[in-house]
């Protein structure tokens, strides 16, 4: 609910007198309005007062405006400029930065081009994958750097947010949403929440609780001089920002997922978890997806309140309704499955393995664990340097399927679905990963991927930047090796990538669900 009169603050901040004439443009929020004027944007907390966030009077609004910029230096620092009032001068008028009393404060940055915002980025079709990876180091790494919040987070933070979900939307959408789905999402949340209290609790304890970004989702990255940048993270309420470090994840993965980007959401997913060995954590993401979209579904038709326009007030409540059905499947994930995908040097498996993994089992699909990027780690050596004869021992080759096989087994205890990518070319390797799924009682699927001596040898020796050190010589070698019974699914690597991998996902959607972006 609003609790003061801004009108005359916020017709001066949108003058371009005030600017020295620049033209201002204006976004508004359910919490801020932000003008953008020359080089420079202007955010003004709105005076409202939710059950989350309270901008209510003048002192509080000058507080959160400081504690934003003094957060946000932690990933953009050259952004955040530091807060201005906005002042009442002894002639009675508005003045930015004046002399006189001030009556509202705004937090001052410098304005980047909006086009370099990712979800711009994404709305246009142009959020290049290669992109996830950077952006996922750079969540890892603030993560890393974010203080510790033991007094946060947990069992108890999620249900604070079950139920602030579960009231803003009875609250706001009373005669929009269905009220059915509403009630089926908060009961399925509360209890995921029963079965994970002890899981939560225990991360809290060990430190995975933060002082984290808190609204992680594409419109607050930005491509900045070339690196994605996080800004405009939660500053009103530690009880949004200090989470769980995946539940601040889950933001983002959500968000790529409801905008039909699953290959996206799967790169950050991979690259992160390979950063960071968050495995533990695994079984809670339907849990911190669902929430997510909730949260959204709830901000949605608070924002639909604010509207004056009819049409903008309805596209919102449709939006809120659509972010509930996402809340919902979140909640009911397919079970998790193995696809091993193996073959010779060249064949493609790490292409197929990255554009197959979005596909299977629950959002935002599967774990890859991939050989070579495996043999790069146990060396203690970067992804793209080569390896020496050392590097390819028999002792070697045998600890890095070892090392693939009890990653997929732990990965698989956890809930979550694995896509393990190696040449599999000893049998006893191809029954080593069959038989972790058995063991988890999950469905497997093998793929051999086949092709041409001559074929294999022309995409090793074209391949850059990659982690496998495979050329025509290993190529040579590995067709001398005796495979035994092949027993997995043959597919054609010869033919173009789209074709494998159309023949690979319908060997997969014969065995196991096929996981899509529910939007």
């Amino acid at each position: 609910m609003a609790s003061d009169d801004q009108t005359a603050v916020i017709e001066f901040l949108a003058s371009p007198a005030t600017h020295d004439g620049a033209r201002v443009e204006r976004i508004d929020t359910h919490a801020a309005v932000v003008f953008l004027a020359g080089e420079r944007a202007y955010k003004l907390k709105r005076a409202v007062h939710f059950d989350y966030l309270d901008f209510s009077t003048v002192d509080r609004r000058r507080d959160s405006c400081e504690a934003e910029v003094r957060l946000n230096r932690r990933t953009a620092p050259d952004m955040y400029l530091g807060v201005v009032a906005v002042t009442r001068e002894p002639d009675g008028t508005l003045a930015l930065g004046g002399t006189g009393t001030p009556v509202d404060w705004v937090v001052e940055m410098v304005r980047f081009d909006q086009s370099a915002l990712f979800d711009r980025l994404a709305e246009a079709g142009r959020l290049d994958v290669a992109l996830m990876s950077p952006l996922a180091d750079a969540v890892a790494a603030f993560h890393a750097a974010a203080e510790p919040r033991p007094d946060h987070g947990g069992k108890a933070g999620m249900a604070w947010v079950i139920e602030g979900n579960a009231s803003g939307v009875d609250e706001y959408g009373a005669d929009s949403i269905d009220r059915g789905l509403s009630r089926a999402v908060a009961d399925n949340a509360r209890a995921a929440l029963e079965r994970h209290g002890a899981l939560l609790d225990r991360r809290r304890d060990t430190g995975f609780v933060r002082q984290c970004h808190g609204d992680l989702h594409l419109r607050n990255i930005a491509l900045i001089d070339g690196r994605p940048t996080l800004f405009d993270g939660v500053e009103f309420n530690d009880e949004i920002a200090c989470t769980d470090v995946l539940y601040d994840l889950a933001f983002l993965l959500m968000d790529l997922w409801r905008r039909r980007l699953p290959g996206h959401a799967n790169a950050v997913w991979n690259r992160y978890l390979a950063g960071t060995k968050h495995v533990e954590g695994l079984r809670l993401l339907p849990l911190f997806l669902s929430c997510r979209a909730a949260v959204r579904a709830k901000t949605s038709l608070t924002a639909a309140h604010f509207q004056a326009d009819d049409r903008q007030r309805r596209s919102l409540q449709a939006l809120a309704q659509q972010y509930l059905s996402m809340a919902d499947a979140f909640l009911r994930p397919p079970g998790p499955a193995v696809v091993a995908i193996g073959g010779l040097s060249g064949t493609g498996k790490s292409t197929i393995a990255r554009q197959l993994a979005p596909l299977v089992g629950a959002a935002p699909g599967a774990v890859v664990f991939r050989s070579d990027e495996i043999r790069k780690r146990l060396c203690g050596v970067p992804m793209l340097e080569r390896l020496g004869p050392e590097g390819y021992t028999s002792e070697m080759t045998q600890r890095v399927y070892s090392a693939l096989v009890d990653s997929a087994a732990t990965t698989l205890a956890e809930g979550s679905s694995v896509v393990a990518d190696a040449v599999y070319v000893q049998p006893e390797d191809r029954h080593a990963i069959e038989r972790v799924a058995a063991d988890a009682s999950v469905p497997f699927i093998g793929v051999w991927l086949e092709a041409p001596e001559a074929h294999l040898v022309q995409r090793t020796t074209r391949r850059r930047d990659d982690a496998s050190d495979a050329d025509a010589d290993v190529v040579h070698r590995q067709h001398q090796q005796q495979t035994g019974s092949i027993t997995w699914h043959r597919v054609d690597a010869s033919v173009s990538a789209d074709r494998v991998l159309q023949a690979v996902t319908d060997v997969v959607r014969m065995l196991v669900p096929v996981s899509s972006p529910s939007l």
